[in-house]
């Protein structure tokens, strides 16, 4: 964020390192928010990560005398729910997103996660998982088992029904929206959980997303773009360190010479 200024000019020095640690602190979490997201280019169905950022305004003094300095502020993270590129892979248990839904997880230590990865697996009990281990589920929230031999006969619609010749329709894979998805946290590889002591509405079947077998989605992230972006913020947040170090040798200096003998 190179073009963010530091405010407080003619100000004391005190009230100068205080909105130059206000913009340090904010630009250190766009820093790891955009090294995370960059970290993460490769992961399929991942979404971006951007930090909004807001401007604390605070008055001092009274008439002609009054001053106003501004704080920079982050109010948090949002997700990038851009559609990621879609790519054939011929696996017919890969399986891609086209709209805004979302699949159900049961992760493996018990959680309801929510994620676009559709790179699916059968396991040696017949559940489908996802490549970290995952339980699939389905649209009433069960583990989603086939039979283990199932193999490339298996065949998923666009509504995510899952069938084979020999077996007929088997389950139904669950795709949900989530009302209040920017609430959520991000628990790794992709994966969204609600928030903690959060309240937030229960996620809805999605009809409206369509499903592609033998296809997965791509992250939705630009690397060009995020590199450029973390310089652009690195630079920024050198500016500030630089600033606050700056007015601490001013202020040393001044101790110096206040005690040095007369």
């Amino acid at each position: 964020m190179s073009d963010l200024q530091l405010q407080g000019d003619g100000e004391p020095m005190e009230t100068s390192t205080y909105v130059a640690l206000s913009q340090a602190t904010a630009l250190r979490n766009e820093l790891d928010v955009t090294t995370n997201t960059i970290a993460n280019a490769n992961t399929a169905g991942f979404k971006g990560e951007r930090v909004a950022f807001e401007s604390y305004l605070q008055r001092e003094g009274i008439g002609t005398e009054r001053r106003e300095t501004a704080f920079l502020t982050d109010s948090g993270s949002y997700l990038d729910t851009r559609q990621g590129a879609v790519s054939d892979t011929g696996n017919p248990l890969d399986v891609a997103l086209q709209g805004e839904g979302w699949f159900a997880y049961r992760t493996t230590d018990g959680q309801t996660a929510y994620g676009r990865d559709g790179r699916f697996n059968i396991d040696q009990q017949g559940n489908l998982v996802t490549l970290n281990g995952a339980q699939v589920l389905d649209v009433g929230g069960a583990p989603i088992a086939l039979p283990p031999d199932v193999g490339a006969a298996v065949s998923i619609s666009r509504d995510g029904t899952i069938s084979s010749p020999a077996n007929g329709p088997m389950a139904k894979l669950g795709v949900v929206t989530l009302p209040d998805l920017q609430a959520y946290e991000r628990i790794g590889g992709g994966l969204l959980v609600p928030p903690q002591g959060v309240p937030t509405q229960a996620p809805i079947p999605d009809t409206a997303t369509e499903l592609v077998q033998g296809a997965i989605e791509g992250s939705n992230v630009q690397p060009v773009v995020e590199m450029t972006r973390l310089m652009s913020i690195q630079k920024a947040y050198d500016r500030a360190v630089q600033l606050m170090s700056s007015e601490d040798d001013l202020r040393r200096d001044m101790l110096r010479r206040i005690g040095r003998p007369t």
